[in-house]
């Protein structure tokens, strides 16, 4: 019967994700006590809340920080927690990034399956059980707003708000998750005032990529003396690029002034093998410049030395692995801001491998140098069940069950809200041996497992909730 409701929903379903993923809920700096993350964000709190009631459903905007969807009666909790915002927009889209467009059975735009589709999916799946059957908990869909940055929303939630007694995210992979490595942000820096090498970085530009993504894009300009003539300079340049076949693009600006644009092409930070890294391979022709033109920074050196496009860290000295997976970076950030010239990095650490591991190793190598210092911005614990935990069976037999497949429950690089609370795990939307689009350029999710999605949801709660 739950399969022919959610295909008598599966117009409603369609334009509501569209709907959603035409409100551009990227994360903006506010002092807006109301709107903590912005105005675009808030936006998309108040239309799922007001599609939350429109369908019949109890709702909560928590101080604009997050909000919550519910129906039921009973002492426990059953959590599905989502998140509405989404990774800054990036390039070259072939549809407008926001526009929800459908072709070829697909809705494209950021946040389609990362994780607005998913959310929209998991609302009328609670609609298509609240209608036709009567459940002993209450179910309860939270929607944070700041998953992709550093979850003040989640922490805000579990301040004020009843934690779930059980749960899942949809924000990941199916069958079901049963580790998510533990994750580290993090810059290594130099002062860069009063500068008077042979060659100078003037100003650099990342399009505002978030660390968690692989760049597609990032370009700077040098500054060069007298000392250096601008076509010997621009020689040695296109060498260098075509050595190491990158696609970088060369401006000379003026007689002392040449203008670095480099293009790859953006991933998930916790699959770096997936995408081609635009900063990343800028720097390894800026450290081989510098060296060949004996400019002595200590930034460039450090990464020529110890990162350049290791995706394993196995030149840091870093290297590890277990049943979770490799240790993976990724380069997110380059910029030059205040006088202090930045490398960021974005981290995916095996769950056997404590973080200060990792931190202590990056400070071991940067004390070898008088001007870099190390500074972390932001960790996140692993997550670890059992396969044999009740719930990793149940949701993975839910999943087998309506796909007729036996597929086994896997680890995962990122990091979903399933790790902020207790007996939760993530639990789809992508589908084995499908090409996962979170991040990534033309973002997408297929109509058909969306619709598929919500079905296995709606049998989700009512198992449950038993």
């Amino acid at each position: 019967m739950l399969d022919k409701v959610i295909d008598s929903l599966k117009g409603d379903i369609i334009k509501s994700t569209q709907e959603l993923i035409r409100i551009p809920s990227v994360y903006e700096k506010s002092n807006d006590t109301k709107m903590p993350f912005g105005k675009n964000i808030n936006s998309a709190l108040e239309y799922m809340l007001n599609l939350g009631e429109k369908l019949g459903f109890r709702t909560k905007n928590i101080d604009g920080y997050c909000g919550y969807i519910e129906f039921g009666e009973g002492p426990e909790l059953l959590g599905i927690i989502g998140h509405l915002d989404v990774v800054p927009e990036g390039t070259d889209w072939t549809f407008p990034l926001f526009s929800a467009t459908i072709k070829d059975g697909k809705i494209f735009g950021r946040g389609a399956i990362d994780d607005k589709g998913p959310v929209v999916a998991s609302l009328y799946a609670m609609k298509a059980v609240m209608d036709n059957y009567k459940l002993n908990k209450r179910v309860r869909l939270i929607v944070g707003l700041n998953e992709e940055n550093d979850w003040k929303c989640i922490d805000y939630y579990k301040e004020h708000e009843e934690t779930p007694t059980v749960g899942f995210s949809p924000d990941a992979d199916f069958p079901c998750i049963y580790a998510e490595k533990s994750i580290l942000s993090c810059y290594i820096k130099q002062n860069y005032k009063n500068i008077s090498d042979k060659i100078k970085i003037k100003e650099v530009d990342c399009n505002n990529n978030a660390l968690n993504v692989v760049p597609k894009f990032c370009s700077l300009i040098l500054e060069i003396n007298n000392s250096i003539e601008m076509n010997d300079l621009i020689k040695t340049l296109k060498i260098f690029i075509r050595e190491n076949n990158f696609e970088i693009d060369i401006y000379k600006l003026s007689s002392n002034e040449v203008k670095l644009t480099s293009y790859g092409m953006q991933s998930h930070a916790a699959h770096p093998n997936l995408g081609i890294n635009a900063i990343s391979r800028l720097l390894v022709i800026l450290a081989l410049t510098f060296r060949h033109y004996n400019c002595n920074l200590e930034l460039l050196d450090f990464f020529g030395t110890y990162i350049n496009t290791e995706l394993d860290g196995k030149s840091l000295g870093i290297f590890c692995e277990d049943e979770s997976g490799t240790l993976t970076l990724n380069v997110g950030d380059f910029s030059l801001e205040n006088n202090v010239l930045k490398i960021g990095m974005n981290l995916r650490i095996p769950i056997n491998t404590p973080i200060s591991n990792i931190e202590n190793s990056f400070k071991t190598l940067c004390g070898k140098y008088n001007k870099i210092d190390f500074e972390t911005t932001y960790t996140e614990d692993f997550l670890y069940i059992p396969k044999d935990d009740k719930l990793v069976q149940t949701l993975c037999k839910i999943f087998n069950e309506e796909t007729n497949s036996n597929t086994e429950p896997i680890a995962i690089g990122g990091a979903t809200y399933a790790r902020a609370f207790k007996n939760c795990i993530s639990f789809g939307p992508n589908f084995p041996g499908h090409k996962d689009m979170c991040h990534q350029t033309d973002e997408y999710i297929e109509i058909d497992n969306l619709i598929l999605a919500c079905k296995i949801y709606a049998k989700t709660i009512i198992k449950l909730e038993k």
